[in-house]
Parts: C-alpha cells; sequence; structure tokens
C-alpha cells in the first residue's frame, strides 16, 4: 500500500472510530485462557500501586473466586483495587456474596446501569467491556469473562477466546476509558485522575476504541474495514447477526474478489444465535463468503485481520446490540506482526471448523460430512423463547425480504400460535391483556416524567 493511501486510511479510520492512533506500544497476542488467565494472574500478583478491572462477567465459580481472592489479598497489601461489574452479566452471583471478601478487604466494587424503577428499559444496556489495567503500566483487552467455562468444565472443552497485552502509552487511553464507566456507576462525582502516558514500549501503532450506546464508532470502523479490505477478511465472532449494511458490504467485498472468511460458533451458549446466524448464510455464501463453523464448545472471540496488516480485538459482537447498544472496549492494530499471528491463529482454527455450503438441492450442509444442519431446529425451538430471533424470521416472513430456511418455520408456526391465544383472550376476557398493557403503560409514563424532573432539576441547577 503506498504511503499516500496509507495515510488517508489512518485519517478515515480516526474519523470513524473516533480514536487516534498511537505509536510506540507492545502488543502481545494472548490466546485462550490458558495463556490469558496465567498472564492476568501474574500482573496481578505484581500490582505496586493499583489494578482496574472492568468485567461483564465474573462468574460465581472456582475461577471467579480465585480472581477475587488474589484481587483481594492484593488489596489488603495497600493496593488500591477497584472493580466495576455488569449487574445483568454477573447475574445472581454479586447478591450471593461473590465480592465481598473484596469489599471486606478494602477494595472499592461498583455495579454497573443496575436496573432502576424511574427507567424502564434502562436495563438493556450493558457494560460488555473485559479490561484489566494493573499500576497504569499494562492493559489487557480482548473477549475473555472471568469463569470457569473459559477453562473448561464438566468435560467440555474451553472456549476459544482472544485478549491482548497491551504495553505502552495506549495504557493511558485505557484508563481514560475505564475512568469514564467509573463515573458513570454514580450519581456522585467520581471521577479518577487519568496518568499521563507511559513511555514507548516497542513499535506497534494501536487504537484503542472504547464505545457507548448509540455511538457506532466500532460499527463504522468495522464497516470501513470491510470496504477497505483489497485482499483478504478474516472475521471470527461468536454471536454474528450481522447488520443489513455489514453483510452487504461483506457480500460486495467477496464479489470483488477479496477472500472474507467468517468463523462462527456451531453451538452456543445463547442458543438462538445460532439458528439466527444461519438465515444470514445463504446471500453471504452466493455472494462468495466462506463460512466457516467452530467445532469446539464455543467460538467466542470478537476478532477480524484484513490485508496482512490490520487487526481488530475486543468485546464487540458483529450484532447491532452490541455496535449500538452497549458499552464495548476494543483495538485496531496496524501492524503486520501482529497481523500474522492472528492469521496464523485463524488457519489453526480451521482445522477445527466446518465449511458451510449451499448443497445442489439448496439445503445449507457442513463439509466435509457434508450433513444437513440438524442442530438448528433444535437451536430454533429454543429461539422461540427469545424475541430477537423469532422477530427476525417473523419480519421477513411479513415483509418478504429474504427467502426462510427449514428450520425457522418452528418459530414461526409457534409465534402464529401464541398470537391465535391472545386474539382468543381478548375476545374472551378482555381484561386479561388490557390490564397488562395499561400496567407497562403507566410504568412508561411515570419513567417519563421521572426522567422529565431529573433533568429539569439538573437545569435549575445550573
Amino acid at each position: 500500500m503506498s504511503q499516500t493511501l496509507r495515510t488517508v486510511a489512518g485519517q478515515a479510520f480516526s474519523r470513524a472510530a473516533g480514536a487516534p492512533l498511537v505509536a510506540g506500544n507492545a502488543v502481545r497476542v494472548l490466546r485462550d485462557a490458558s495463556e490469558n488467565y496465567p498472564a492476568w494472574e501474574e500482573a496481578i500478583r505484581k500490582a505496586r500501586r493499583s489494578i482496574h478491572l472492568e468485567m461483564y462477567i465474573v462468574h460465581r465459580d472456582a475461577v471467579g473466586r480465585r480472581f477475587v481472592d488474589l484481587l483481594a489479598a492484593k488489596a489488603r497489601q495497600g493496593v488500591t483495587v477497584r472493580v466495576i461489574y455488569d449487574w445483568f452479566g454477573c447475574g445472581w452471583g454479586p447478591t450471593f456474596g461473590l465480592f465481598t471478601p473484596l469489599r471486606q478487604a478494602g477494595a472499592d466494587v461498583r455495579v454497573f446501569n443496575p436496573p432502576r424503577l424511574t427507567a424502564m428499559l434502562g436495563w438493556v444496556r450493558r457494560n460488555h467491556r473485559k479490561l484489566l489495567i494493573v499500576d497504569a503500566e499494562v492493559a489487557f483487552i480482548g473477549g475473555l469473562c472471568i469463569g470457569q467455562a473459559w477453562e473448561g468444565k464438566a468435560g467440555r472443552s474451553p472456549w476459544r477466546d482472544t485478549a491482548v497485552d497491551l504495553r505502552g502509552p495506549v495504557v493511558s487511553h485505557a484508563e481514560r476509558a475505564f475512568a469514564e464507566s467509573w463515573a458513570n456507576t454514580s450519581e456522585r462525582e467520581s471521577r479518577l485522575e487519568v496518568p499521563q502516558p507511559s513511555p514507548g514500549a516497542g513499535h506497534v501503532h494501536v487504537r484503542l476504541i472504547p464505545t457507548e450506546p448509540f455511538t457506532a464508532n466500532l460499527f463504522q470502523m468495522d464497516l470501513l474495514i470491510a470496504a477497505m479490505a483489497r485482499q483478504r477478511l478474516w472475521i471470527a465472532d461468536a454471536y454474528f447477526i450481522g447488520h443489513g449494511p455489514f453483510a452487504d458490504t461483506l457480500s460486495r467485498a467477496a464479489r470483488d474478489g477479496v477472500d472474507v472468511r467468517l468463523l462462527l460458533p456451531q453451538g452456543s451458549d445463547v442458543g438462538w444465535t445460532v439458528p439466527v446466524s444461519r438465515t444470514l448464510y445463504r446471500s453471504l455464501l452466493e455472494a462468495g463468503v466462506r463460512v466457516y463453523e467452530w467445532t469446539g464448545s464455543m467460538m467466542h472471540a470478537k476478532t477480524a485481520v484484513a490485508d496482512s496488516r490490520w487487526t481488530r480485538i475486543g468485546s464487540t459482537n458483529l450484532n447491532i446490540n452490541s455496535w449500538l447498544g452497549n458499552w464495548e472496549l476494543d483495538v485496531a492494530i496496524d501492524d503486520t506482526g501482529v497481523a500474522a499471528t492472528m492469521e496464523a491463529h485463524f488457519e489453526e482454527d480451521l482445522g477445527n471448523a466446518t465449511e458451510i455450503r449451499v448443497s445442489s438441492r439448496g439445503r445449507l450442509v457442513a463439509t466435509p460430512s457434508m450433513r444437513s444442519l440438524s442442530r438448528a431446529r433444535g437451536s430454533a425451538r429454543r429461539a422461540v423463547r427469545e424475541v430477537t430471533g423469532v422477530a427476525r424470521s417473523a419480519g421477513a416472513a411479513l415483509t418478504a425480504s429474504r427467502p426462510l430456511e427449514d428450520f425457522e418455520v418452528t418459530p414461526l408456526v409457534l409465534l402464529g400460535v401464541a398470537g391465535v391465544v391472545v386474539v382468543a383472550l381478548a375476545i374472551w376476557r378482555p381484561w386479561l391483556i388490557a390490564w397488562p398493557v395499561a400496567a407497562l403503560l403507566t410504568w412508561a409514563t411515570a419513567s417519563l416524567f421521572t426522567e422529565a424532573w431529573r433533568a429539569w432539576a439538573g437545569w435549575r441547577r445550573r
């Protein structure tokens, strides 16, 4: 690539991501929990001044308790320990005392965006970031949370995931992102001082991209990378429900001769996402995109590598909720060495995956066994319990926007049956429908007035 084109591309990336390219960093790609957890634990043990952890999930299992105990030990030694956890991601663990040892040791533990009666739908926005910073000198960013699943459990293989070890000036940008999240955990003034950038630690250029709801920074970045790729674009993702413009950009790149590959899970901890992802396969495959499904327990990485130069690693999944609804954190790296490592990992991962094709009879099949994707039917039954999955199929059926797959029949039929039941109840006992609707509208109205009052009171104070 010419220097002029690289300069223009860098400017476009900075504008799309809303983040500068920071030079002088050392980057180490860490694969799976077997490389990540030991590196995290070693950094925590060596901490002298501060530990900042922003984590979507800390499971209340052996691994979660191991990290909690380690952090508590450092807090007792006088190290400043601050932890942000997401109320939805951690579930009931905090309620049952997961972080009690940490608080007793003097650590400051805060929950992010818990549900409130005054914000009816505020809970849907999640802090999905995975960030660990130690002594403002090293930052770990990627897709791994803290839990037994990443190490493997109950005879199941460990989850496949990727993160990076960052050292150098970009760590101060990670500290700034943490400080902004910290301020969002409390209505009282709680700003943290962001340390000055540390000296250069290497030669790698890194762009740290913290996203918030409705900013779409990484969505724009992903679109730009897909549009600018000239030779190859290899992507791994855990919950791929590609928005129309993104899927269309991938298809156009493949038609232009770019080697576009998607590595997605064959089975998922969020079961309904697999059949929903598969509804997108046909159009992608027909455009020349190659789609693979990971045959291990779970492909949880969120990575991309383009043209043996650009790499993206972080917490953002390729779906609207992640792009537009959550707090996320990713890094975009401009370095041939990091890209070569990511390409080698991707090619190795394909050895544990099956490629999806369209058979001569028009069915989606997996090679090399050419078996039909029958597992999708079982997952589709689970999709009935998830509004997002059913809504996508229903939208396609009502608007005739795309051909339906065979595994979408069951959720559509069950959705139709549910509609018949609702209509029957509305005719037979109208109050069974009217009262719940009235209660929801009352809650929504109260939320609107409450937020309006808060905004007015804040304006008055200014």
